[in-house]
């Protein structure tokens, strides 16, 4: 079979008139330097049938219904985002559910249920490609705080032996119809109420069906137990779970705790040389995302729920503990003039802006503001030095935790690349490549993607090295990105020539349980 195929590409090069089967290609990428997600790169080609690779090589001698010209372009890998709260993977609407902000970054496949969100029922959330079409492929988390809220509501009390029960059974069901492991975000009430024992024994379900751990940490700054406490307590739950831990968005937020990151890298690094597997993933931005509520108001006051919090603040018996509370947060996170609202009446402005348009102090403002919406904040809180360090390491992966109001969504892998590799040089490009690919792939065990080989699912993001950028900012956070060229998701031209197609081409991605796990 092989002579023959030699053979017979032989002839094609002499001018054969028809090729023969193993010589047709739908698609060729030619002639673009590729980026293979491990190896060094080379100038060459990618061949693609059907929904798969099915050469990799410099000059392939191969026939192709199109050959999309790559020179002077990057090939690499279709990015893996490991942390998003996209919504829109199972919208109503066929245009979002494309994904246009990732697929213009050549990302091709995102995770959801990040941070203890999202719906347990990952049956429902898996099948539901089957219906509505998606532009990318996804995968998902069952999470702690859907399981949670769902079993005790938002109240700050330990489950019952049954109620814990019930909790286990829904993370054990989860896993069984294929999502990634558990995710948590203890950091946010009601999950902050749990302790780090029923935490342990929802990621036991997990590990035992072959799932990972992946917290948004119960405090990434010094709101409660502190930065390093809360790094020590994700490590310790996946060595009880039994299960590897992944740390959500690592960073050192606040001006408590900036300067903190070769610390944590170090008991990072102390876990895996002690044979725990320990990952983390990081978006490119100075500034996180989150809610008034959540950067401003003491968990205390959350216990509850929104309702709860509105009552505190007409109660005269816990105002002083309540205004002291929100003082110490705005503290932490830099002062007023370091949150910018994103949403809602006060959108574009930040809490120094809107208590001087109110002429109140900010902790009134908060308060005025809290009560027409918990709106979304951008809050400048992390240090360049704490970002590099965490980026360096070969252990961390490139994420978005895309959510509206930041300009994350739209441009964390394009500003990666034009920021932190083009022009800064923290890390080299097949560094970026790799980890917003292969690394992520082989982190959650991703078949067959994240790499381009032969056999390999056909996600193949081709851009300009001159080009490639975020376009978004704080003030202008839904600009697409620029840059990319081609994007192929399973096989199919998702973006040409820098434009979307209007293919829907993802799929959702199940993954396996430990075999004998489930019942």
């Amino acid at each position: 079979m092989k002579v023959a195929l030699l053979l017979g590409i032989a002839a094609l090069a002499l001018g054969a008139a028809s090729p023969s089967p193993e010589q047709q290609v739908d698609l060729l990428i030619r002639g673009g330097t590729v980026y293979t997600g491990s190896g060094e790169p080379f100038t060459g080609d990618v061949a693609i049938r059907g929904d798969r690779i099915v050469a990799v090589d410099h000059n392939l001698k191969l026939a192709a219904t199109r050959v999309i010209d790559a020179r002077g372009m990057i090939v690499a890998p279709g990015f893996i985002d490991p942390h998003t709260h996209m919504s829109d993977i199972v919208s109503d609407d066929a245009k979002a559910r494309l994904i246009p902000a990732f697929l213009m970054q050549g990302v091709t496949t995102a995770f959801v249920g990040n941070d203890g969100g999202g719906d347990p029922d990952i049956a429902k959330v898996l099948g539901s490609a089957k219906t509505k079409p998606v532009g990318i492929n996804y995968a998902a988390y069952v999470g702690f705080g859907a399981v949670r809220e769902k079993v005790i509501g938002e109240a700050d009390r330990a489950p019952t032996g049954a109620e814990l029960a019930q909790m286990k059974k829904l993370v054990a069901d989860a896993m069984c119809h294929g999502a990634l492991g558990l995710s948590t975000g203890l950091f946010y009430a009601p999950q902050s109420f749990a302790k780090t024992d029923e935490v342990v024994a929802l990621a036991r379900e997990a590990g035992a069906r072959g799932g990972v751990y992946d917290s948004h940490i119960r405090d990434e700054s010094s709101y409660t137990v502190g930065l390093s406490a809360a790094i020590d307590e994700a490590i310790a739950i996946g060595r009880a779970g039994g299960l590897p831990t992944h740390i959500s968005h690592i960073k050192a937020l606040g001006i408590d705790v900036q300067g903190q990151a070769p610390a944590i890298i170090a008991k990072v690094e102390a876990a895996r040389r002690a044979g725990q597997k320990v990952t983390a993933d990081q978006y490119p931005w100075e500034a996180s995302g989150t809610s008034l509520v959540a950067s401003l108001m003491p968990l205390w006051a959350q216990d509850g729920g929104r309702t709860a919090l509105l009552a505190r603040f007409d109660d005269p018996a816990q105002a002083e503990k309540l205004r002291s509370g929100i003082t110490e947060n705005l503290r932490k996170r830099g002062g007023a003039d370091k949150l910018l609202i994103v949403q809602g009446k006060y959108a574009n402005r930040t809490l120094a802006d809107v208590a001087k348009e109110l002429g109140q102090d900010p902790v009134s403002a908060a308060i005025t503001a809290i009560r027409i919406a918990d709106a979304r904040v951008v809050s400048f809180n992390q240090s360049e030095a704490d970002i590099a360090a965490f980026m360096k390491q070969p252990w961390v992966m490139t994420s978005s935790d895309a959510s509206g109001g930041h300009p994350r969504v739209f441009g964390s892998f394009a500003r990666k690349y034009a920021k932190y590799v083009k022009a800064e040089k923290v890390i080299s490009l097949r560094d970026f490549i790799e980890r917003s690919s292969s690394l992520t792939a082989d982190t959650f065990g991703i078949t067959d993607r994240g790499r381009l080989r032969a056999g390999a699912f056909a996600d193949v993001v081709v851009f300009d090295p001159a080009k490639y950028a975020a376009r978004a900012t704080y003030q202008q956070p839904t600009l697409l990105a620029q840059g990319v060229q081609t994007v192929v998701v399973n096989g199919v031209v998702a973006l040409d020539k820098g434009a979307l197609t209007g293919k829907a081409a993802g799929r959702a991605l199940a993954h396996a349980p430990t075999p004998g796990s489930c019942r």
